[in-house]
């Protein structure tokens, strides 16, 4: 066990007061562009999310869209560069 912490009331010394440097509440909530689909999914791997989101205190759609996104972003490719055609110098 650990040795307890004995508090004085003693002078803390000199401090330094420092800006406000975090978001504002409103600044926290993200709203992320989603769109609605259906989708059929095999009744194990609900369970298993519905099972896994009840643990972590989640909602299982919220866990499956996070594995879907965190799946899109590895394997994106980057924007294929357009050809650009030559114009013809020989009119």
């Amino acid at each position: 066990m650990s040795a307890k912490i004995k508090y004085t009331d003693e002078p803390v010394g000199p401090v330094k007061v420092i800006p406000d440097f975090l978001p504002a509440p409103e600044e926290l909530v993200f709203k992320e562009d989603t769109v609605k689909v259906t989708i059929a999914l095999s009744r194990e791997s609900v369970e298993f999310f519905k099972h896994e989101a009840e643990k972590h205190h989640t909602q299982y759609q919220k866990m499956i869209r996070s594995l879907l996104d965190a799946y899109t972003s590895a394997h994106k490719q980057p924007p294929a560069k357009r050809a650009t055609r030559r114009k013809n110098t020989r009119d």
